[in-house]
Formats: structure tokens, sequence, C-alpha cells
């Protein structure tokens, strides 16, 4: 198996390459909306039931869990500082097969995760606007994603922000009229939420095992290395500080839902709690501003998730796994617009399939990129650089163990259908793989060609090496 790094002596690609446009808020603002600050609503219902009214609890152990996949992201990104995320980190330290199987399913998650906001945009405008069918709202959305993401990120990281903003605002008016209009104001109230109950630690991991899937899209942030001013400082930092900002948004939102509703068992509909809580506390100016507020981050969620497949899949075409067209490059934006326009062809499944099927698919991809990243870390940086001085260990291996090991426990609360289909993506992408590697020879060269070289590993006989 081939995992020899490239070679510090490549030539550049003469044709237009990614524009280096963004800077760290940049990056964080996308990390953020890569989210969906405000997808804390969709799923405050079941786990207020599942953590039997300890939300808060499950958020903050699901963030300290998240954090630990997040610093691998971060390690290996600033040291693979090129286009692809997961697809290149596991190439990288595994070699080209295993990098394309992970590649590969990590697809399946960004190709789903858009269907995910078309569906949900559907659905919010259609609650507010009931004259517009749920299917035409969700068209529209997928054309606007579409278009979005032809433009590229020097366009919409300027919505980016805008749409942060109003949803930190949403959340911050939110927390300030729950606590106003709180039925009964009490310490034990507001300290009960983060603290185990009655069931002990089991409800809580069991909430927090689902709630998790609310930070899938920081990984996003991987895939922008190339488009970054400061791939190896910035990169890192705002894949840790988009997972920290939406994490403690999270709590705190659950923190004041307990709050305006200390008494989870009264919401009339754990499915639209969110919607619910907004109204106790704000009446229906603040549920109309947030469902607003909502639609927009649903739609730059969506071009964040589709920006990200699009550049896997031009990675990929980059790297002649997939047909070449698929590199091509945008000359006004330069954006991969035919990767692109490929995801919106494949999201009109949305208009066929229902959310709890895409969400199904979303975790399996999920999940395999995550456990691929924590092990690639401890591949390259603890085995090939054998950076293992004691903060090395820390950060290089055991930080990336326990990523590793929380992902692997995930993988036990998928439903069995989740299985059935991942097996058969990933038999369709083994094919596909063995199919391009037969038409080129048997050597399919994967392209760092803007990575900075990975320093060569320390001799053996050398001393304890820095981290």
């Amino acid at each position: 198996m081939d995992t020899t790094p490239a070679s510090a002596t490549q030539i550049p690609p003469s044709g237009p390459t990614l524009k280096r446009v963004l800077g760290l808020p940049s990056l964080v603002a996308f990390g953020l909306t890569s989210m969906g600050i405000l997808s804390v609503v969709a799923v405050y219902g079941p786990g207020t039931e599942i953590s039997d009214g300890h939300l808060p609890a499950a958020y903050i152990a699901a963030l300290v869990a998240m954090l630990f996949t997040a610093h691998s992201y971060g390690q290996m990104a600033r040291n693979v500082p090129v286009t692809g995320g997961a697809y290149a980190y596991a190439s990288r330290a595994f070699g080209k097969p295993v990098g394309f199987m992970v590649g590969w399913a990590m697809m399946l998650d960004y190709l789903f995760l858009p269907m995910v906001n078309f569906l949900l945009f559907g659905l919010y405008l259609n609650s507010l606007l009931p004259a517009i069918p749920s299917q035409l709202a969700v068209l529209a959305c997928l054309l606007a994603v579409g278009l979005f993401s032809v433009i590229g990120v020097a366009w919409i990281k300027k919505m980016n922000f805008v749409v942060v903003a109003a949803s930190v605002v949403v959340i911050l008016v939110f927390l300030v009229l729950a606590v106003l209009n709180a039925p009964d104001l009490t310490v034990e109230n507001l300290i009960r939420p983060l603290t185990l109950g009655e069931g002990g630690l089991a409800p809580v991991m069991a909430a927090a095992a689902m709630v998790s899937f609310a930070f899938l899209g920081f990984d996003g942030v991987s895939t922008l290395s190339e488009e970054a001013r400061n791939p190896k400082r910035d990169v890192p930092r705002g894949i840790i500080l988009s997972t920290l900002f939406a994490g403690v948004g999270y709590a705190l939102f659950s923190v004041a839902g307990s709050l305006i509703a200390p008494e989870w068992r009264a919401i009339e509909n754990l499915d639209a709690a969110g919607t619910e809580l907004m109204q106790r506390a704000g009446g229906d100016v603040l549920m109309v501003v947030f469902v607003v507020v909502n639609l927009g981050g649903l739609v730059l969620c969506g071009t964040a998730a589709q920006m990200s497949v699009s550049r896997v899949i031009y990675a990929m075409g980059r790297d002649n796994i997939l047909p070449e067209a698929f590199s091509t490059l945008n000359l006004r934006f330069r954006t991969p617009h035919v990767a692109a326009l490929l995801v919106s062809a494949v999201s009109l499944v949305a208009l066929f399939i229902t959310l709890e099927q895409a969400v199904y698919m979303i975790n399996f991809g999920a999940l395999i990129a995550f456990a691929a990243v924590n092990l690639a870390t401890i591949k390259v940086l603890f085995f090939d650089l054998r950076k293992r001085g004691p903060q090395s260990a820390l950060r290089n291996l055991i930080m990336p163990l326990l990523g590793f090991a929380f992902i692997a426990w995930l993988w036990t609360s998928l439903a069995w259908f989740t299985y059935l289909l991942g097996a058969a993506w990933l038999a369709v992408g083994a094919t596909i793989y063995v199919v391009s590697r037969r038409r080129a020879g048997g050597n399919i060269a994967l392209d760092f060609d803007d990575a900075t070289p990975l320093e060569e590993p320390h001799p053996v006989s050398a001393k304890t090496p820095g981290s």
C-alpha cells in the first residue's frame, strides 16, 4: 500500500486554482453555518425526552466528546493543508484505497446533508406559508443552493456572517426572554438540567449520542484548506472554535428551554418543541422571526454542505479516481462548478425521500470519516513523524484514541437500515475504485500539489522528539 508523502518538488498546476480568500472569521462562520446554529431546535424535544429533562448535560457531554475529533481534524489540517478533508487525510495516512473509501463514505454524508436542509426548508416554509407546497419550496431551495455553490466562498462568506449574526441574536433574545418569563425561576431549576437525574448517567449519555449529530458539519472547514489564506494556522482554529461556539450555544439554548418549560412533559408537540418554546418566551413575533432566520440558515447550511462535497468530488477528479471533468474550475469564480452541478442533480432525490431516510445516511458517512481522521492522526503524527513527547503523546495519541472510542460507541446508536444502505454504498465505491485503477493502468496518483510536505520522520536512534 502506497503511503509515501507527496514530493516537495511537485510542479504546481498550470490551470486555475481555488481562490484563497478565507480568513479565520470566515472559516468559523462557515463551520457554524455548516452545523446550523439553530439546529438545536430540531432535536430539543426528542433530546429532552431521552435525557429525562437533562438535555444541557447531554450537550456538554457531546461537546467534550466531539472536541476530541475536532482536535484530530485540526492536527491533520495543519499537516495536510489541502482540499478533500477526511479523504485527503486518510489517503496520506493509509494509502490510496483506504483514502478513496473514506472519501466515498464521506460523500454519502455530504450528499444527503444538503437534502436534509432542503427538506427542513420545505417543512418550515410550508408551516409559515401553507399555500406554498413543501416540495415546491424544496426545489426552490435546491436551485438557490446550486447557484450559491457555483458563485463560491467569496460571496457566501458575507451571507454567512449575516445569518450567523441573526441566529446568535435570536438565541440571545430567547435566552433573555426565557429568564424574564420563566414561570418558576429558581437556582434549582437553573442547575437541575445540568446535573444527572434519577436515571443517572445512562439517559444523559443516550441523549448525548443523539445530539452529537447536531455537530455534523464542523469537518466541512477542513475541505476549504486551499481557499484559506493561512490554512496551517486558521483551518485548525476554525474547526475547534466553530465546534466550541456551537456547543456552548446549544447548551445555553437548552438551559433556557428548561427554564421556560421546566416540566418538559407539558410540551404539546415534542417534535416541534423549538417553535413552541419561542412562542412561550416571546410570542408569535419571536416565533416568526425564528422561522425566517432559520430558513436563511437552512439555505446557507445546505450551501456549505454542497460546497464541501463538491470539493471532495473535485479532489477525486483531480486525482483521476472520478472522471477528470469533475476537476474543472469555473474560470470566473474559480469554483468546481461541474462537481457542484452534479451534487444539485443528485439532490433532486430530496423530492422523493423522507427526512428520516436522509438522516440515516448522513450518520453512516460522517461516523466513518470521523473515525478515519482520528486514526489518521495517530498514524501520521505519532507513528510516521514520531511526535511522541509528553504533550505530543497527549495530542497525537491519547486524544485521537478518545475521539475514536466515542465515535465507535456512536455506531451502536445507528438503525440497522443504515448499515444495509451504507454497505451497499461502499460496495458501489469499491467497484468504482477498481474500475478507475484498471483504467489508469494500476496507478492512481493522489495529488497533494498545494500541501506543505510532511517533515521526514526522526531517525530511530534520535532522542525523544519535541512536540
